[in-house]
């Protein structure tokens, strides 16, 4: 029955379903008490750079959580292989058990003293690099550890987490949140404290008020071309949602072509800049963000040519900044929704809000949340392309 491409196929999905394997054990080794004492072990070894409290407790750890780990994945995924052969006879279906014998192999070695090489996510030394997206690296690991035990789950690939949504945890972030006296700004505020966030609300409106919502708000006045002032406050938050904007609508005098990209494009930037700046430890790389409100207006008709071009100007410089940044940064690509703004939006705040949320835990790092199918299909090609182009045609500035 089996050619070499579905032989190949169900090879690859034996090793996802390994690892799938993992990381619900891993899961469950903070959800069920039979298996929580032993991962307890494995969260007691390492310090915040990753260096083994002791050799001991790092051996214990090998044989009680790592050890009977790839043993899970071992016999789970040779029950697979075993049904494979049995119904069909392919062989392929025990790669994913010949790929766990390694992790088990490591771990003994590990147990034993030997191969800590092989550890490859609790390498100790300062993180270098923001969090990866499809795949597991030292930073996204390290937050597991230190940042929030209840998510980050998976070892290898980050499919378990994106789908259980526990690639970000919200859970006590200082989140700022600009454009907060806004409809999506109120909406997001709102959301954000009931997923158990720390919301800011910076705001030009000096009376602002969100005790409806989220009584313990902080909220912070500030006005366009003073966001230096913000510098202090920037080293204590987490995520900095950037989503003030303007819409001149259909004017096209000078002042409106200033004031649509003084507000839309070079505000976002020097705050960004201002955040960037506050990245400066291990922790800082692993836990700060940056997400942009650019909208769909960066790949499609808004109606209002200045709000395209100050959004797209903004939206593409985001794009180039993304390749050296030293934290994640988001897009928050969104259709049209009832505010000020734009009272023809067709969706409300509040969904756009729970929507964002929604993906951002899953780890998205661009999150499009419209009605127009379109964007979906385009707005991916073009930021892979642009991101592509400004790859290979520019470098960094001691590269130059």
């Amino acid at each position: 029955m089996s050619g070499p491409w579905i032989s190949g196929a169900i090879a690859l999905l034996s090793v996802v379903a390994a690892e799938v394997v993992r990381d619900g054990y891993h899961w469950l080794g903070h959800t069920w008490q039979p298996f929580r004492s032993w991962h307890h072990v494995h969260h007691k070894v390492f310090r915040a750079d990753l260096t083994p409290v002791s050799e001991a407790i790092y051996r214990q750890a090998e044989w009680v959580n790592d050890v009977p780990e790839a043993l899970a994945m071992i016999a789970l995924t040779g029950l697979g292989g075993a049904a494979l052969w049995w119904q069909w006879q392919i062989p392929t279906g025990f790669v994913g058990s010949l790929y766990a014998g390694g992790f088990l192999l490591a771990a003994i070695a590990r147990g034993l003293g030997y191969g800590k090489f092989t550890d490859l996510s609790h390498r100790p030394g300062l993180l270098t690099t923001p969090p990866s997206h499809w795949f597991v690296n030292r930073t996204y690991h390290w937050r597991h550890h230190f940042d929030r035990g209840e998510a980050y789950y998976s070892g290898t690939f980050t499919l378990v987490d994106k789908i259980l949504g526990t690639s970000l945890s919200l859970k006590n972030k200082t989140v700022a949140v600009t454009g907060a006296s806004g409809t999506l700004g109120r909406a997001l505020i709102r959301e954000l404290h009931r997923r158990g966030a720390r919301p800011v609300a910076l705001s030009h409106s000096p009376t602002a008020d969100f005790t409806d919502i989220a009584p313990d708000v902080s909220v912070h006045p500030w006005q366009i071309g003073q966001e230096e002032a913000l510098r202090s406050l920037l080293a204590t938050t987490d995520i900095l949602i950037l989503n003030h904007g303007i819409n001149v609508m259909g004017r096209r005098d000078p002042e409106a072509i200033e004031l649509s990209f003084a507000v839309n494009t070079w505000s976002h930037l020097r705050l960004l800049d201002l955040f960037l700046e506050t990245v400066q430890t291990s922790r800082d790389r692993a836990c700060k963000e940056v997400w942009f409100n650019t909208s769909e207006a960066e790949v499609s008709p808004a109606l209002s040519p200045l709000y395209e071009l100050s959004k797209r100007t903004v939206g593409q410089l985001i794009t180039l900044r993304r390749l050296d940044a030293p934290c994640t940064i988001r897009k928050l690509i969104l259709g049209p929704f009832r505010s000020s703004l734009n009272p023809y939006g067709v969706m409300s705040g509040d969904w756009v809000a729970q929507a964002i949320l929604f993906w951002a835990v899953r780890g998205f790092r661009d999150i499009i949340v419209t009605v127009n199918p379109l964007t979906y299909l385009l707005f991916p090609l073009s930021e892979l392309g642009r991101s592509l182009y400004f790859r290979w045609f520019s470098r960094r500035g001691s590269e130059c």
